[in-house]
């Protein structure tokens, strides 16, 4: 039973009012093979991201010794800021045109775009033109959030969206472990000349971004934005073929919900009064979240291979395998800490992890500074700081992306994913980048810390405002703006 009104045919008209129990359909399913197929070709990512940071990060001092480019720390910092920059400006354009045009379309030239400018950054002739590819890439992965968190959160049965979420957004670290270990091979001595080796890594980005395009095909339109753009026999047949293929329940009729279909598209004066009329504490609380983890992040992550040559005389093919195990515990985290948001809840274990990682981040900072650790201790101290801090960063963007209707949810996250990274990450690897050229460490400790206190005060403002979304349908976590008695 998706659709209970006698003529379905009106549901397209402005101000009919259909009822449904599609979201409820949705939400009952037993876990299958098509929300695996989900998984893979959306988590798909966070996987590139992850390649992106790392290759950036573990080939930045191969890059610096690029003659023609002309980079020194500040310019690899600068260069890591473009593309930070561009992930904002993509988040903002991508994600109001996923609203209004769907999360299918989207979420396929979000990805052709990142895989041609990351393509084109191994072709970079200067400074300039590196950064503008850099950008350009950037743009397209910040689309991606957008258009992927939205289908992720809509496709996936709530039972199983907190640690679906929060494992999807951890597999970063399985990119960055791809792009700490291909990095290493191709900057091995011997195998290509030195102005090669670093341009031939991103050209991984390139393939796997292109290759994912063949199984987001298999993908359909998310039935929930399908509703509140009146094609509802649309939501209806696609929902009927997801049960089919996970051999879910059918016979038992589940809740239903009361839709107006809208006449016109989503905008910004929905977002606003979503934001600040609806749920104003929610929206301080998401920008609170996504601000201390993109700082905490895009500060240490950008600039650790810098660390790394400036601090402890690594060479330049060795950073990929210190940045492996430290992918490991990123990734490590959100897998094994992901099933308690959906068990303890999402409140607590915000707020814990948050509180966890800015501790032991501040332990870092102070054993930095007194000059005990070296590259393997300083590794591991990372490992288990960002075991934590992986699952916190996860959880603000399943906090952003659960939290808000549907009919603007691709646009919140990408609002808050563009102020968060807007303030507290496209300037912070450019900070640190320029802390590390001091070269002293009382200056980059002081930084370690700033992120430390950031991380703390989130965790606060969670025990605070957090929302207890756990187990809860979509539609009851945030009623649609569309929604009618």
């Amino acid at each position: 039973m998706a659709v209970l009104d006698a003529e379905r045919d009106i549901a397209a008209s402005h101000d009919a009012i259909v009822e449904t129990d599609v979201p409820a359909r949705l939400d009952r399913l037993p876990w299958g093979r098509f929300h695996t197929l989900v998984v893979a070709a959306l988590g798909i990512t966070w996987i590139l991201d992850g390649l992106e940071v790392t290759l950036v990060g573990s080939l930045s001092g191969a890059i610096a010794e690029t003659p023609s480019l002309g980079l020194d720390s500040t310019g690899i910092g600068l260069a890591a800021s473009a593309y930070l920059a561009g992930a904002v400006s993509g988040a903002l354009f991508f994600g109001w045109l996923t609203d209004r045009v769907g999360r299918k379309r989207l979420f396929t030239v979000t990805v052709l775009v990142y895989a041609l400018a990351t393509g084109a950054s191994g072709f970079a002739w200067d400074f300039w033109s590196f950064a503008i590819f850099r950008f350009i890439a950037g743009a397209g992965i910040g689309g991606e959030y957008a258009a992927i968190n939205s289908a992720i959160q809509e496709l996936i049965p709530a039972r199983y969206r907190g640690r679906t979420d929060i494992a999807i957004n951890g597999s970063f670290w399985v990119g960055a472990a791809v792009g700490a270990l291909g990095s290493s091979v191709l900057l091995a001595p011997g195998l290509l000349p030195a102005d090669v080796g670093w341009r031939a890594a991103f050209g991984i980005g390139a393939a796997l971004g292109l290759g994912i395009l063949f199984l987001r095909g298999f993908l359909p339109e998310s039935p929930r934005w399908l509703l509140l753009h009146g094609r509802v026999d649309e939501a209806e047949r696609i929902t009927a073929s997801i049960e089919q293929r996970v051999h879910g329940p059918r016979a038992r009729e589940g809740p239903t919900i009361r839709l107006r279909m809208r006449g016109r598209p989503t905008s910004f004066v929905d977002l606003g009064a979503s934001l600040f009329r609806h749920y104003p504490r929610r929206a301080i609380l998401g920008l609170v979240l996504m601000i201390a983890q993109a700082f905490c992040y895009n500060a240490i992550f950008f600039t650790y291979a810098l660390v790394l040559d400036r601090f402890y005389a690594v060479p330049a093919n060795h950073v990929g395998l210190y940045l492996l195990p430290f992918a490991v515990g990123n990734f490590l985290g959100a897998v094994v800490l992901g099933p308690l948001f959906d068990t303890w809840g999402r409140r607590p274990m915000i707020a814990s992890t948050y509180a966890i990682a800015g501790l032991l981040l501040a332990l870092t900072a102070v054993l930095f500074v007194q000059g005990v650790l070296g590259a393997i201790t300083q590794t591991i101290l990372w490992s288990i700081v960002f075991f934590f801090a992986s699952a916190a960063a996860s959880s603000a963007y399943l906090t952003v992306s659960e939290s808000f209707p549907v009919e603007v949810r691709a646009l919140a996250i990408a609002l808050f994913y563009a102020l968060g990274t807007g303030i507290g990450g496209v300037g912070a690897p450019w900070l640190f980048g320029f802390l590390i050229g001091t070269g002293s460490p009382v200056a980059i400790a002081g930084g370690y810390m700033l992120g430390a206190v950031l991380m703390l005060i989130a965790a606060g403002v969670a025990l605070k405002l957090g929302v207890a979304a756990e187990r809860r349908s979509l539609e009851d976590v945030a009623r649609p703006l569309s929604a009618v008695e």
